[in-house]
């Protein structure tokens, strides 16, 4: 397996501030009643996802749909992870495409753009495009052959359209991950080029839309945090339709800032091991009961100072958090630092002296993780304050990833912790920032930073 060292080229264009964070255990998602379209033949969906745990083969994951007793619409990563998007007209297939193309990239940002006119030719009346590249290759393909076909469920009056899920009879298909900068047209096929462009390096990059939306078109930004459906709910549309999306079982915490010009760090779900489990937008880790889980980074490091947090949930003694290095992902085969709660535990080459640290395993406690790769130390802190002492690196040369793993026995008494890279899954009472980016329960050291791609691009 290849393990991201991820850097970045800091965005000098169109910025997107906040994201919504799905997490499928919750059965979260947005809904809202669409009216009389201005054209049931012509549409555009455009909008950014990160993924978080995949569905690994068992449920597919819906972000957007519609439906209405068998009429059902739904832009969908299914359950071997291609992209499909489908319509249904009374339990009819009209169309149904399957990208041959892969989305098992966690650390990624996606643009997907989905556009329909059913008044072109066959081949050209659905085309969809993922960074700024039309889609040629399906592993299925089904087209739709009617002529000025309308949606019975995207674009259709009196018909739900739903963020997060699948509506079907009942909800399910829950997504997990990220979405942003949700742009929805109604009356018109729009180019790729009218949400994004490549920048001088040949990155696609958001733009931000100017164009008209007609009557049932939204756009969604995520910058508010409330949950009525209004334009202070986390389901505003800001396009100035006012057609505002009602809220369930998302909350404030679900806002936050990473997004596709700002990419945070994740704990990487195809680098987990075993039986743990990621959630909360692959930031809360669950040990596996009676084996052993590992979480690392999406982003690792080879320079810079580097904060972040971990949250105690469920306490164990045999849990840990700390660093590694990013090419050694065997459990036997490990170098970093890490927490072990009666001591900071020097893996395999690391030097140092162990450090005496109990009672740092209570729940809710927050532990701070200090990386120094300029200096190639590391320090921990205990609900903000430095415990033990500062510990050096021996592997200088070489990119460490911030890790956790659980190697519980079967008696239930796995650990179960909350990482914030500055995008928390969890309340912050207090926020606290890098000096620009990132919320953090404790203020990070002077001159370390959250772990994002802006960051990276300064400092990595």
């Amino acid at each position: 397996m290849v393990f991201p060292i991820a850097g970045g080229n800091e965005s000098k264009g169109y910025e997107i501030s906040n994201s919504l964070r799905f997490n499928d255990d919750d059965s979260p998602n947005l809904t809202v009643a669409q009216s009389t379209p201005t054209d049931g033949s012509r549409w555009t969906w455009s909008g950014w996802v990160k993924r978080g745990n995949l569905s690994n083969g068992s449920n597919a994951e819906t972000f957007a749909s519609s439906y209405n007793g068998t009429n059902t619409d739904r832009i969908q990563f299914t359950e071997d992870d291609e992209l499909h998007v489908e319509f249904k007209d009374g339990n009819t297939t009209k169309l149904e495409l399957h990208t041959s193309q892969l989305f098992r990239d966690v650390a990624a940002w996606y643009h997907i753009v989905v556009a329909f006119d059913s008044n072109l030719s066959q081949s050209n009346r659905v085309k969809i495009y993922i960074n700024g590249t039309q889609v040629t290759s399906f592993s299925t393909s089904t087209e739709l052959t009617t002529s000025g076909y309308t949606t019975k469920g995207f674009n259709a009056n009196s018909k739900n359209f739903v963020h997060g899920a699948y509506e079907g009879s009942s909800l399910l298909n829950y997504y997990d991950g990220y979405l942003t900068e949700v742009n929805f047209v109604d009356g018109a096929a729009k180019a790729q080029t009218d949400f994004g462009e490549f920048d001088d390096n040949g990155v696609w990059i958001p733009k931000k839309y100017t164009g008209t939306y007609g009557n049932n078109g939204f756009f969604l930004q995520f910058k508010q945090t409330g949950t009525s459906q209004n334009s202070s709910g986390i389901g505003a549309d800001t396009s100035g339709n006012d057609n505002h999306f009602a809220v369930t079982n998302l909350a404030a915490t679900d806002v936050t800032e990473d997004t596709c010009t700002n990419n945070f760090a994740t704990l990487n779900s195809l680098a987990t091991f075993t039986s743990g489990v990621l959630s909360e937008g692959n930031l809360k880790h669950t040990g596996g009961d009676g084996t052993l889980s590992k979480g690392f980074s999406t982003q690792a490091v080879s320079s810079g100072k580097w904060y972040a947090e971990v949250k105690i949930v469920n306490g164990s003694m045999k849990s840990r958090q700390g660093v590694r290095r990013a090419d050694k992902m065997d459990y036997n085969d490990n170098e970093g630092i890490v927490l072990d709660y009666d001591f900071i535990y020097l893996m395999g080459t690391e030097g140092g002296t162990n450090e005496d640290i109990t009672d740092w395993s209570g729940n809710n406690n927050i532990i701070g993780i200090a990386l120094n790769k300029d200096d190639n130390e590391v320090s921990f802190y205990l609900n903000g304050t430095q415990r033990g002492n500062t510990q050096s690196l021996v592997n200088t040369g070489e990119a460490y990833c911030f890790f956790s793993d659980d190697y519980s026995d079967s008696f239930n008494d796995e650990g179960v912790w909350e990482w914030n890279f500055g995008n928390p899954p969890f309340s912050i009472s207090s926020g606290n920032t890098d000096g620009k980016y990132g919320n953090f329960e404790y203020a990070p050291p002077s001159g370390y930073y959250a772990l994002c791609t802006k960051r990276l691009a300064e400092f990595g």
